[in-house]
């Protein structure tokens, strides 16, 4: 079947996403993610693209930017390139990295981008790594309360005053679904889960999961089920009650 073509964006801003293959975990340490934020400078720097947001996860990275010299196919690939190079070399791998291409939605009115500049920055909310937005290192929340190079703060702030960014942040996130969220879901098999479990959660066997602390446990029950696994799998891996694995 021919790849449906990418629907393009009157005014030239897109939210971005790129998946790991199979839904894989891609970042496991700080230099992961460091390296990741590094490329996006650089490239910002060749392509002179706007970024707005941007905010990466365990095995996923969302962009909120605006092409102006390159349309963003080019951008993207200049991106994943570069860190997938470096990447492959690090980990001693080869192959693909991505899950197939990186997703693209076009913002086509100031309302929608403020409902996905906020959708982005409450990914590790929803997920159960932070609290608050300024509580994740690996997002832009805090880039628009301190300065630097990556974050094009003035149009978003064209919009609303930094009080009223801050209080927007604050408000229970009501979004509306974005592209990671429509995507259909891969099915990970039991030893796949198995796998990502003692990955995300750093147990040497998913049975060392229940030595744990009860709110540790609950955490990491909720970046397990973001990360693809059913409940099924959390209960019978990690001998919790299904009450548990759906409440976390």
């Amino acid at each position: 079947m021919a790849r449906q073509a990418r629907k393009k964006s009157q005014t030239g801003i897109y939210h971005l996403m790129m998946r790991g293959n199979n839904k894989d975990q891609i970042f496991f340490d700080e230099q992961d993610y460091k390296k990741f934020i590094s490329i996006l400078i650089q490239c910002k720097k060749i392509s002179h693209f706007e970024m707005y947001a941007y905010c990466i996860m365990p095995n996923h990275v969302h962009l909120l930017l605006k092409e102006t010299d390159e349309d963003i196919s080019t951008i993207m690939k200049r991106i994943e390139c570069r860190f997938v190079y470096w990447y492959n070399a690090k980990y001693h791998r080869i192959g693909h990295l991505f899950q197939d291409r990186f997703r693209s939605e076009p913002i086509e009115t100031d309302e929608y981008f403020l409902c996905a500049l906020k959708y982005i920055h409450y990914n590790p909310i929803k997920a159960g790594l932070a609290k608050n937005c300024s509580d994740y290192e690996y997002e832009s929340y805090h880039w628009y309360f301190e300065n630097g190079i990556l974050i094009d703060k003035d149009f978003p702030l064209s919009l609303m005053s930094i009080h009223e960014f801050k209080k927007f942040h604050l408000q229970e996130d009501d979004t509306p679904s974005f592209i990671d969220v429509v995507e259909s879901r891969h099915h990970i098999t039991d030893e796949e889960a198995a796998t990502l479990i003692c990955e995300i959660t750093k147990c040497q066997t998913p049975e060392s999961f229940g030595a744990l602390d009860q709110s540790v446990q609950k955490q990491y029950l909720k970046q397990l089920k973001e990360a693809g696994i059913s409940i099924r799998q959390l209960t019978k891996l990690l001998n919790v009650t299904k009450r548990r694995a759906e409440k976390a």
